[in-house]
């Protein structure tokens, strides 16, 4: 049974969670996701389960290694870990969805000890060939508390039995094992080629939860990219980038 630990999440647009240890009590997040702790809080890194669990966790994006912190002072111990870019932490307990909670990779921030994170993969060739973020998905399973982060704004929906949404495969979190989730090709040349979002769309049907984020980290990445790689033609011709930044030499 994994341990049962107290949280609470710090923050709006850029959070944190602190998570709260009894004597004993042990948490496990992804390398270099820790912010602070407290006294009494030891650190173990390692492959969490021998060389074969590392190399699963670094197909699905994560680092090799992981990282417990286990309480082995007294009284009430505390550690804290922080998302990597700006968005939410979402908990889910998996004692309430089963048990089993797939999430997309780089999705996992820490869990209570005494829960996995395995790899998954899509039991449709459609949706590993096409699916845009790949076919590689983490599967977490136990009874405890797990923490995720996405981006921007967190939309959850209970999808009812049969009832289908259609998403941007980046923009999909996580969802319920019993989820079924495939791909379906976007119709139309013109959509295909100037829609801006790629060839395909992600389908989810009920029943089950999903969660949603409003912004991807490859979305803010490309966005990011395209304006410095703008910016540097522009410098490099002395056109108006360099007008606005001060450069008079022209």
């Amino acid at each position: 049974m994994a341990d049962e630990i107290d949280y609470k999440v710090i923050g709006n647009d850029m959070q944190l969670v602190e998570i709260e240890l009894d004597p004993g009590e042990s948490v496990r997040a992804e390398a270099g996701a820790m912010m602070y702790m407290g006294p009494g809080i030891k650190m173990e890194t390692s492959t969490g389960g021998g060389l074969l669990k590392g190399l699963k966790r670094t197909l699905t994006g994560e680092s090799f290694f992981i990282t417990s912190y286990v309480h082995e002072g007294t009284g009430k111990g505390y550690v804290a870990f922080g998302a990597p870019y700006p968005g939410k932490i979402i908990p889910i307990d998996l004692k309430e969805v089963g048990g089993r909670f797939l999430c997309q990779k780089d999705s996992f921030l820490c869990a209570a000890k005494g829960i996995e994170i395995e790899v998954a993969l899509t039991k449709k060739i459609g949706a590993g060939l096409f699916g845009g973020e790949g076919f590689i998905l983490q599967r977490l399973t136990g009874d405890g508390l797990a923490f995720l982060h996405a981006g921007g704004t967190i939309i959850k929906k209970d999808l009812q039995a049969g009832e289908v949404i259609r998403v941007d495969t980046g923009c999909i979190v996580a969802f319920s094992e019993k989820v079924d989730y495939n791909i379906q090709l976007v119709g139309g040349f013109k959509n295909a080629l100037f829609g801006g979002e790629g060839l395909v769309l992600a389908t989810l049907k009920g029943p089950g939860t999903i969660y949603l984020q409003s912004l991807p980290f490859s979305r803010l990445a490309d966005r990011i990219m395209a304006a410095a790689s703008y910016q540097r033609r522009d410098e490099s011709k002395g056109g108006l980038g360099g007008l606005i930044g001060g450069d008079r030499s022209f």
